[in-house]
């Protein structure tokens, strides 16, 4: 083993060692707050809410994917490119908006439920997941685009074959950033109706209650941590390492 992999394992095995003592310390302060108490007599109320999270954050992430890729695929096309900077900075100025407020706002002309909680949810995650599409496409070197065009490639082959592949890393990486928003803003939507784990969260805020509050942190916050790795392995496993800006 050479020099380099010693350093890399033993600092695996210090940060191991150090997520394995912060995770015991919380664990001990989670049960004196009430947590692990709460968490065992009222699991089945925790998985349902947890659910409906899960829900709220895959159904809004679909739709602002959706709507978000072919947005930005549109700002670098055409006559497009010239009105690009100023709806940038007007989706840049939305962003600047508490998600509380778009919540509270998409309320006023929706109601409340599940769907105006979805569509405040879409409306904060498209920034991410535009932004980046524009930054991915419009930074490919244009030798490339050229070579493509020298081979007879028509635009739609273009996109398909040369632009979305090369500018995929970056791509992915404003989708991961807009699921994680969306997991931690989905709390709020318990204040219009919508359920997740916001109930617990704000319930035991109304309630001065720490273990009920931590029973609906924890799981969004593990939720983030998750989504944020499993989202990193899947651009790992799609984009070519060749691809892959550090």
């Amino acid at each position: 083993m050479n020099e380099i992999s010693q350093e890399r394992s033993f600092a695996g095995r210090f940060w191991f060692a150090v997520a394995f003592i912060l995770t015991f310390i919380a664990g001990v302060y989670a049960e004196k707050l009430g947590f692990l108490e709460f968490a065992k007599e009222n699991p089945d109320e925790i998985w349902i809410l947890f659910v409906e999270h899960i829900q709220l954050v895959f159904i809004s992430s679909a739709i602002s994917i959706g709507i978000g890729i072919p947005t930005g695929i549109l700002l670098t096309r055409g006559f497009m490119r010239q009105y690009r900077e100023w709806i940038l900075n007007i989706l840049g100025i939305c962003q600047t908006v508490p998600s509380l407020a778009v919540i509270a706002i998409a309320m006023t002309y929706i109601g409340i439920g599940k769907v105006t909680a979805i569509f405040a949810l879409v409306i904060y995650g498209l920034l991410p997941i535009i932004r980046n599409s524009v930054a991915g496409l419009a930074g490919i070197d244009p030798v490339i685009l050229d070579a493509g065009r020298g081979m007879g490639m028509k635009p739609v082959q273009l996109l398909f074959k040369v632009e979305l592949p090369n500018a995929m890393y970056i791509i992915l990486t404003g989708i991961r950033t807009s699921t994680v928003i969306n997991v931690g803003t989905a709390a709020m939507s318990f204040l219009v109706g919508g359920g997740g784990l916001g109930d617990l969260i704000f319930s035991g805020i109304a309630m001065v209650d720490a273990g009920y509050m931590l029973a609906g942190a924890v799981p969004t916050a593990a939720l983030a941590i998750f989504l944020n790795w499993f989202m990193g392995m899947i651009e790992k496993w799609v984009v070519s390492p060749g691809l892959i800006y550090e």
